[in-house]
């Protein structure tokens, strides 16, 4: 019985880790395929995929050490008191070698310097999927901002011909007609202006991601969030981007420093030499090494990288804890915006109940011009408040799922 007890208890808790695990898409965004395929044409992603192919040579030029095979070459004229002159030479070849655990230590750093630049192409992908995610809602929320101006604009339309016809029976007064005319030409600036900003918002779409196939739909109602904050938090962290170029910086300057240490000790530069002298009666063959005299200079190099490392160490938990702050932020203003935008759906469909019930009573012979104009009003700013509420909701619902790398092809990486 204790072991049914324990193993129900285990899925009620792993659950929701599997839950958030699986991508979900929200029906308003594109397909993580065609979002994919148009992030990775992103000019930052493009600019970071190309920093990484450098970072993978400048990986294999740490590796292999700037120290080369050099060769030298001397030749001398030798007088003697006796005798004729002899010609001599030497010739040789050294190379310095690394001592004392160096050439690991530059092997491990040419494989950090790669994996920084890896964290770097998925924090530009990360950032372009935000990009992609914001641009898309706002062109999506411009189609229906234009659609309710479009309305209002009818709605306007239909009540300025309805003052002219109680104009037209005797029961409207001139200023009542010009009032109306003008509440017509107001909704239709407001649709104008609704049409430009939906052209600005395809123009900065197409501009950053020009193969993003745009086949319009409609948002999406905002949602709960499948998580707790604890939950989101700590999935954020564990897929930030940030955090892992943080942590390889880190591992580069423990190991740069863990080089610098090494490097009091200097590498000898080992060579081999042969030498002619005396007629070319004597030939000369043997073994050279010499090394440099560690001194301040070296001393300084290693207390620097040390604090360096310090400085990285102080940077990884600095970026740790403003990611987190970030995220809780990010949660609340999905939750607040949520509630916001159900309250100000509620009024918009009072208000807009409010403003057909008023033309309708106008339109029979009840109710005032003002009245009517002010009903028309109060759904215009409801409307707009209820899209603006909207989308605050669904933003800061993508930007937790992309933060957590859920959609969008994030998943993947």
């Amino acid at each position: 019985m204790k072991s049914w007890i324990t193993m129900t208890l285990g899925w009620v808790l792993v659950l929701p880790l599997q839950v958030v695990a699986q991508p979900v898409t929200p029906s308003d965004l594109p397909p993580a395929e065609l979002a994919r395929a148009a992030i990775e044409q992103e000019p930052s992603v493009l600019k970071a995929r190309h920093a990484l192919e450098a970072a993978g040579h400048t990986g294999r030029k740490i590796a292999a050490s700037p120290y080369e095979w050099s060769v030298g070459i001397d030749g001398q004229r030798r007088r003697y008191d006796t005798g004729g002159n002899s010609n001599e030479w030497t010739a040789r070849i050294e190379r310095p070698i690394r001592i004392g655990g160096k050439a690991e230590l530059d092997q491990g750093l040419g494989d950090t310097t790669e994996q920084i630049a890896r964290a770097e192409l998925a924090e530009a992908r990360h950032e372009a999927a935000r990009a992609l995610a914001d641009l898309w809602i706002d062109w999506l929320a411009s189609i229906q901002a234009r659609e309710l101006a479009k309305e209002q604009l009818g709605f306007a339309e239909s009540s300025a011909s309805a003052v002219a016809g109680r104009r037209r029976a005797g029961d409207a007064s001139l200023l009542d007609l010009n009032a109306a005319q003008a509440d017509a030409a107001e909704a239709r600036r407001q649709f104008d202006a609704t049409q430009a900003q939906e052209a600005k918002a395809i123009l900065r779409l197409r501009s950053r991601f020009p193969s993003l196939v745009m086949e319009p739909q409609s948002l999406s109602e905002p949602v709960e969030l499948e998580l707790d904050e604890a939950q989101w938090r700590e999935r954020v962290l564990a897929e930030s981007d940030t955090l892992r170029i943080m942590q390889a910086s880190l591992k580069r300057a423990e190991l740069t420093a863990e080089r610098a240490r090494a490097d009091r000790i200097p590498d000898p530069t080992v060579g081999i030499f042969t030498a002619s002298e005396a007629r070319r009666s004597e030939r000369i063959v043997g073994i050279s090494v010499s090394i440099p005299l560690g001194g301040t200079y070296r001393k300084e190099t290693m207390l620097e990288a040390l604090k360096q490392a310090d400085v990285a160490r102080a940077e990884l938990e600095r970026q740790r804890k403003e990611i987190d702050l970030a995220t809780a932020e990010t949660i609340n203003d999905a939750r607040t915006a949520l509630r916001r935008w159900r309250l100000a759906e509620q009024s918009a469909q009072m208000a807009h109940e409010n403003a057909k019930l008023g033309q309708r009573g106008y339109g029979l012979g009840e109710g005032d011009l003002q009245s009517l104009l002010l009903l028309r009003r109060q759904s215009v700013d409801a409307a707009g408040a209820s899209l603006s509420s909207r989308i605050e909701a669904l933003k800061a619902r993508n930007r937790l799922l992309i933060d957590a790398h859920l959609i969008l092809g994030l998943a993947d990486e």
